[in-house]
């Protein structure tokens, strides 16, 4: 597995590094790990003064501030990574450095929500999030997993995109931990608009209560049904979990009372906007969930 990670010093940085320390069985299986940083170019004008030799000079020592503490770190947890630095605007650099090096995934920390919705995840991650097709790993500015083994909430919905993240997970199950568990969580429609006007004009529920349960029960099992056999075939642990009502609020919810280590979904890709790069149930369980989010762009 390849994992890119883009370092900056600051504290978000340290999350990620602790995480690749925190995966034993990932790192037994000898994961390429390259550390980048991205420094601001220099403007034109104070770059002609000081001659190229010196800028890349300072370039360099820049990015072993940061790098090295790092690379050091992630030594004593026996991980020989790789270390770069690039000069340019940090969002674009990262996407170009992580298609160029194949990158199985990319690792970022976030601040997470913002008092500004286009900026749920701070504006590097989000538009590294629109600029790269990558599968990109958000964790929150929380401890690492304590246990090598996670709890792992998977959203499934029927679509390609929950498809592409369970492919995802069956391929690099190393991630999660050989006994990870995996919790297959749908969520289904209350049905509450399912209404018709009576003579009165009165708004009356055309479904009684067996009757929305029989469709909530349908429409679960249309959509966990077809990926069930993929976890089984691999002897990994599931859980199938169906709640009922707005599905980025019940993901987080749901993630925050059972103490889920990560929630892994797969979401429509990268496009030109940015503030609508991730599908409103991903963009929601962004703004007001603390747990980590790997995204799986399909």
């Amino acid at each position: 597995m390849k994992i890119l990670v883009p370092i900056d010093g600051s504290e978000f940085s340290k999350n990620s590094i602790d995480f690749v320390t925190s995966r034993a069985t990932l790192l037994g299986h000898n994961p390429t790990v390259e550390l980048l940083s991205v420094q601001a170019a220099v403007p034109s004008r104070a770059s002609n003064l000081v001659g190229s030799g010196a800028l890349k000079t300072y370039y360099d020592e820049e990015a072993q501030i940061v790098l090295e503490p790092a690379v050091q770190a992630l030594k004593k947890a026996n991980v020989n990574a790789q270390s770069r630095f690039a000069v340019g605007e940090a969002a674009p650099t990262i996407a170009q450095v992580a298609e160029d090096t194949e990158a199985d995934l990319i690792i970022m920390g976030s601040h997470g929500r913002s008092a500004l919705k286009g900026l749920l995840l701070g504006s590097v991650t989000n538009a590294v999030l629109a600029l790269s097709n990558k599968p990109v790993l958000i964790l929150r500015n929380k401890p690492a997993p304590a246990n090598d083994s996670l709890k792992v909430g998977v959203a499934i919905d029927g679509s390609k995109y929950g498809e592409a993240a369970v492919q995802y997970i069956l391929k690099n199950h190393d991630l999660f931990g050989d006994n990870a568990e995996f919790h297959l969580i749908n969520v289904v429609s209350d049905y509450s608009g399912v209404v018709m006007p009576d003579m009165a004009g009165m708004a009356l529920p055309t479904l009684n209560e067996s009757e929305v349960r029989s469709m909530q029960k349908e429409a679960f099992e249309e959509a966990v049904g077809p990926i069930r056999a993929g976890f089984d075939k691999a002897g990994y642990a599931t859980k199938e979990i169906c709640l009922v009502g707005n599905p980025g609020d019940e993901i987080a919810a749901y993630a925050k009372k059972e103490g889920l280590d990560l929630i892994v979904m797969g979401t429509r890709g990268y496009g030109a906007f940015k503030a609508a790069v991730l599908g409103s149930t991903a963009t929601r369980i962004a703004a007001i969930s603390e747990t980590p989010l790997l995204v799986i762009q399909a």
